[in-house]
C-alpha cells in the first residue's frame, strides 16, 4: 500500500513521513511532556461508531472549563490527531480542554467526507462537554491549514441554514461558537492557480490537493454547488447575511505562505457579514510556522492567539492564565 502512494505521488509520501518524524521525535523531548504543565492525555476517544472517529483529550489540571476542538492540517491529505500534539498541547498550557479530532483523508475519502467527521466530532463535543466539566456554550474551534478549512466550515454551519445533512444537524442543535482560530488556512481548494504561485514543489501539493480533495468534475464552479463549503472563503465573499451571529475570528499566517491570500480574504468577508475578525501577518514565515514552537516567531503567534481568546473570554480568563 505504501509503494502504490509512493509510485502516485512520491512527494506527498516523503512529506508525510519526513512531519511524522519530526512530530515523534520532538515530542521525545523533556519538555515536550504533558505531565510537566499538568496536562493529562488520554486518547482514541470515540466521538462515533467508526474506527477513525477517535478524539486525543489534553485535559489541564488547571482549567477553565472551555472546550476547543483542534482539528489538524496537512493539505487534508497526510499527518494526523498525533502530529498535531503540539498545538494541543499550548491550548491545555493555558487551561483550555483540548480536544483533538482525526477525520477521513483524501484521496481515499475526499470531500465531504473529512467536514462529515469534523461536524460530528463538533455534535459530539457540544453533547459530552458537561461529562468532562466543560460549559458547551463557551466552545472554541481552531485548526492550521486544511484544519483551517474545516475550522471556518464547522462556523459557518452554525450560522447559516444549509442543505447538507451534517450541517443541518449543526444548525437544529442550536451550536454557537465562541471564537474561532483559522491559522495559516487553505481557504479555497478549487481552481489553485488563482493565488498566483510560482511552479515548483508547493505549487505541485496545491494541486494535489485540490486533484485528492475535491470530488471529480467539480472544478471552479464548487463555489455555487452543495460542495461550496470546501471554498469557505469564496462562499462568505458572495454569502448572504447570516441567520445567526459569526463568532470573533483571528488568522495568523506567514508573509512567505504561498496560501497566504486565502487569509488574507478571510477578514474583509467576515466583516462584510457583520463578524469580527482579526488578523496577523509575520513576515518571512512560511506554512504553519507556529507548528514549530521553539522559534521567535511561533512563540509571538501563539501568544497572538492566546491574547486574542483572552479578549473573549474577559478579564476572568487572564486571572486563571497567571496561575497556570
Amino acid at each position: 500500500m505504501m509503494w502504490r502512494k509512493f509510485l502516485k505521488d512520491p512527494g506527498g509520501v516523503l512529506l508525510d513521513e519526513g512531519l511524522r518524524g519530526i512530530a515523534r521525535l520532538t515530542a521525545m523531548h523533556p519538555a515536550a511532556k504533558p505531565s510537566r504543565y499538568g496536562v493529562t492525555v488520554t486518547q482514541n476517544v470515540a466521538f462515533g461508531a467508526e474506527p477513525w472517529q477517535r478524539l486525543d483529550i489534553y485535559a489541564p489540571k488547571q482549567a477553565r472549563g472551555i472546550p476547543l476542538l483542534y482539528l489538524h492540517g496537512g493539505g487534508f491529505r497526510i499527518l494526523s490527531k498525533e502530529t498535531h500534539w503540539a498545538m494541543a498541547l499550548s491550548f491545555a498550557r493555558r487551561g483550555y480542554t483540548v480536544f483533538v479530532s482525526s477525520y477521513r483523508l483524501a484521496p481515499k475519502h475526499p470531500f465531504p467526507a473529512g467536514l462529515e467527521d469534523a461536524a460530528e466530532a463538533l455534535l459530539w463535543l457540544h453533547a459530552h462537554a458537561k461529562d468532562y466539566g466543560l460549559d458547551a456554550n463557551e466552545l472554541v474551534v481552531a485548526g492550521e491549514s486544511a484544519g483551517a478549512n474545516l475550522t471556518v466550515a464547522l462556523a459557518i454551519a452554525t450560522c447559516w441554514s444549509r442543505p447538507e445533512p451534517y450541517c443541518q444537524a449543526i444548525f437544529q442543535r442550536g451550536i454557537a461558537l465562541r471564537a474561532i482560530l483559522p491559522a495559516c488556512g487553505m481557504l479555497q481548494v478549487s481552481d489553485p492557480d488563482h493565488r498566483g504561485t510560482p511552479r515548483g514543489f508547493l505549487r505541485d501539493r496545491i494541486v494535489v490537493i485540490e486533484r485528492d480533495y475535491l470530488p471529480p468534475g467539480r472544478g471552479p464552479e464548487i463555489t455555487t454547488s452543495q460542495a461550496a463549503l470546501a471554498d469557505v472563503v469564496s462562499y462568505l465573499e458572495s454569502a448572504p447575511q447570516p441567520a445567526r451571529p459569526l463568532p470573533p475570528s483571528l488568522a495568523i499566517y506567514g508573509g512567505k505562505d504561498p496560501i497566504r491570500k486565502d487569509s488574507e480574504r478571510l477578514t474583509p468577508a467576515w466583516t462584510r457579514l457583520g463578524g469580527h475578525a482579526e488578523h496577523e501577518l509575520y513576515p518571512g514565515q512560511g506554512h504553519a510556522f507556529h507548528a514549530f514552537v521553539w522559534t521567535k516567531s511561533a512563540r509571538a503567534a501563539w501568544r497572538r492567539q492566546h491574547d486574542f481568546l483572552d479578549s473573549v473570554f474577559g478579564s476572568a480568563m487572564k486571572v486563571v492564565a497567571a496561575e497556570a
